[in-house]
């Protein structure tokens, strides 16, 4: 309400109605400034409160920056450790599957040679009477390529294939 009083306080006389006085005219400006004083100086430790609040929050700020920061640097390290457990690992057991894998197809390889093998076996008995009779033989001795029609194949000789 200090507006609508200044606005009376146009209205008011120096001084009593009458004859002249020896008063003194009001002083608006020092009623104003003891008025507005209090406000004034309250304002003031409110300025001064605010900047130690923002000093200690800026402080508060830098020490949660260097805790994160330290964390962060822990979190790095410790993830670059597991990272490495996490490789050897994988290592292991990668080796572990191929192994495991090289082991079945040595086991295969050696199934299909034994099952060549027997083919083999099965075949190599027609298969020799068949150049015996080729060379002319009748099966109790072993012909070399060089006594047999000249080291000719059959084929060779009458120019049919097997």
């Amino acid at each position: 309400m200090a507006v609508f009083r200044d606005f009376l306080m146009r209205f008011r006389p120096a001084g009593s109605p009458g004859p002249a006085t020896t008063g003194v005219p009001a002083d608006r400006s020092a009623d104003l400034a003891a008025e507005l004083e209090p406000i004034l100086s309250r304002l003031g430790q409110a300025e001064t409160e605010a900047q130690q609040i923002r000093e200690a929050a800026a402080q508060r700020a830098d020490q949660n920056r260097r805790a994160a920061a330290d964390e962060a640097e822990k979190i790095v390290v410790l993830a670059r450790i597991r990272a490495r457990e996490v490789r050897t690992e994988s290592a292991a057991h990668t080796y572990g599957l191929a192994k495991t894998e090289a082991a079945e197809c040595l086991a295969e390889s050696e199934r299909r040679a034994a099952l060549l093998k027997r083919r083999a076996q099965q075949r190599m008995a027609s298969l020799v009477d068949r150049v015996l009779a080729d060379c002319g033989e009748t099966g109790a001795s072993v012909v070399t390529g060089e006594e047999c029609a000249g080291g000719r194949p059959r084929w060779e000789r009458d120019g049919s294939r097997g």
